[in-house]
């Protein structure tokens, strides 16, 4: 399975990066970073909230912008209506990187807060998040047991971080609903097939109390989508492939806002 070998490879570097960067020393860094913004009051605002996301490449399309400019999007998203920013940091199948991390928020400062989507399982993945400027990060229940799940929220809380728990199908929404988080991220994509679909998000956001912000995340690619989940009473959508392929990508916003 896809999403088991991202999991076992993602494991193997976070050892050497635990090796380079003892965690005492990466606490220091994530204590010296300005306060966290609150990721999850910007998304209660009325409408469907765009987190317009920086991902260099995908495993099932390949590179998706090879004038690869994290910074220069980074602007572009909070000069033209998005509401936060997700970066991709996973490096072995996205070409993601902490550094597009640490480039976007030189680029935004405390604009917009920003969200590291990566494969996290460790409490060191957190303290990472931090140091690199992130006020958010993305926990997968899918490679999450719940006593871990409920350890990494609980750290991002310490640390005054939001978490948006993702969920593909109703047992681990049930999960993510018992763990008490405040953002829920629906996943369109499956993250073994990688086929998406929208109808994930029709399906599960009844199923989520009021109270929690509900995010929708993958295959939203015009106004319609954006009205659709509107109508389905979604707080947020996070855009990726469709707005960092675009040759223009103010405009792209513009059609989706």
């Amino acid at each position: 399975m896809i999403l088991d070998k991202i999991v076992a490879d993602s494991l193997k570097q976070l050892e050497d990066r635990k090796k380079r960067l003892p965690l005492d020393e990466l606490k220091a860094q994530a204590s010296g970073q300005s306060p966290p913004l609150d990721f999850a009051a910007v998304l209660r605002r009325d409408g469907v909230q765009l987190i317009a996301e920086i991902k260099k490449a995908s495993p099932s399309a390949g590179v998706l912008r090879p004038d690869f400019k994290p910074a220069e999007i980074a602007r572009t998203y909070a000069d033209n209506g998005a509401a936060a920013i997700s970066v991709l940091t996973e490096p072995n199948y996205f070409q993601g990187s902490l550094d597009h991390l640490k480039e976007a928020r030189n680029a935004v400062g405390d604009r917009l807060p920003l969200l590291r989507k990566d494969f996290i399982f460790d409490p060191y993945q957190v303290y990472e998040a931090r140091a690199c400027g992130a006020s958010c990060l993305l926990l997968i229940v899918a490679i999450l047991n719940t006593e871990r799940l409920q350890e990494l929220l609980g750290l991002g809380r310490k640390l005054g971080m939001c978490c948006l728990v993702e969920v593909h199908n109703e047992a681990e929404l049930e999960t993510a609903l018992n763990s008490e988080s405040d953002i829920i991220g629906i996943n369109n994509r499956d993250l073994n097939t990688f086929t998406v679909d929208l109808e994930t998000t029709r399906h599960l956001r009844p199923l989520i109390p009021r109270g929690r912000v509900v995010v929708s995340e993958s295959g939203i690619k015009s106004r319609d989508d954006m009205a659709r989940l509107k109508e389905w009473g979604v707080d947020a959508a996070l855009v990726g492939e469709h707005l960092v392929t675009a040759p223009d990508i103010a405009a792209r916003m513009r059609e989706l806002l």
